[in-house]
C-alpha cells in the first residue's frame, strides 16, 4: 500500500509538471497562476502545494527535466577517470542541441524559459536561482576543460574559466536564436556547430602567458 502511494504521488508530480509546461508556454510563467496550472492537472491546489513550495520551486523543477537526461554525460566529462572528457562534452553538447530540435517538451520548456518568463514580482527570487545556475554551469564547464588540458586535449595554457564562459555563451546564443528563427535543420547541423566551438578552444586568443595574463592575438 506505501508503495502504491509513493508512485501515485510521483504520478501526481509528474502531471503537475506536465500542465505547468502547458500554462506557462501558453499564458508566460509571470501571468500564469498556480490555480491554472491545477485546474489544468486536474488537482487541487493543495495537491501542488504538497509537492512544490511555490511558483518558483515548480519552475526550477519544469527546468530539472532539462539537466537529467545529460547529467550522465557532464559527470563523466568531469571525471578524472574518464579518458576521453572532450569527446564526452561533444557528445553532451551535440545531444544537447539534437534534443531541443526532436522533443517537443523540451522545446516547450526552453520556449518557456528564453521567451516566456519575466523575472519580476513574484518571480524576483527566480532571477537569483538563475544566476547561480549559470555561473554553476561555466564552473562545470570549466572542470570539464582542465579535465581535458590535463587528458593533453585541448592547450596546457588554455584560460579554462574564460573559455567557458565563451562556450556557454555560443551554445546559450545558438538554442536562443533557432527558437526566435528556427531556419535551419538544428538536429542534422548540431555536430558542425559543436564542432566549431570545440575547435575555438584551441584560438591563442584564449591562451594564457607564463605570467598568467590572458594573451593577445597571434
Amino acid at each position: 500500500m506505501a508503495r502504491r502511494t509513493k508512485e501515485e504521488a510521483q504520478a501526481t508530480r509528474v502531471q503537475i509538471l506536465d500542465a505547468a509546461e502547458r500554462v506557462f508556454h501558453a499564458q508566460g510563467v509571470s501571468r500564469a497562476s498556480l490555480a491554472e496550472v491545477a485546474k489544468e492537472a486536474g488537482v487541487s491546489r493543495g495537491a501542488i502545494y504538497w509537492h512544490f513550495e511555490n511558483k518558483i520551486d515548480l519552475f526550477q523543477a519544469m527546468l530539472e527535466r532539462l539537466r537529467l537526461p545529460l547529467e550522465e554525460l557532464a559527470r563523466a566529462s568531469e571525471s578524472e577517470d574518464e579518458p576521453d572528457p572532450l569527446g564526452c562534452m561533444r557528445e553532451l553538447l551535440i545531444k544537447a542541441l539534437t534534443r531541443l530540435a526532436s522533443e517537443p517538451q523540451t522545446h516547450r520548456i526552453h520556449d518557456i524559459l528564453r521567451y516566456k518568463c519575466e523575472y519580476t514580482g513574484e518571480l524576483l527570487g527566480l532571477r537569483e536561482r538563475m544566476q547561480a545556475l549559470s555561473l554553476e554551469c561555466d564552473q562545470r564547464i570549466a572542470k570539464a576543460l582542465s579535465n581535458a588540458v590535463n587528458k593533453g586535449q585541448l592547450p596546457g595554457e588554455l584560460d579554462c574559466a574564460r573559455a567557458a564562459v565563451c562556450l556557454h555563451a555560443y551554445m546559450e546564443g545558438i538554442e536562443a536564436n533557432w527558437l526566435l528563427v528556427p531556419n535551419f535543420d538544428l538536429a542534422q547541423q548540431a555536430p558542425a556547430l559543436v564542432d566549431t566551438v570545440l575547435d575555438m578552444l584551441h584560438s591563442p586568443a584564449l591562451r594564457l602567458t607564463p605570467g598568467g595574463q590572458v594573451s593577445g592575438k597571434g
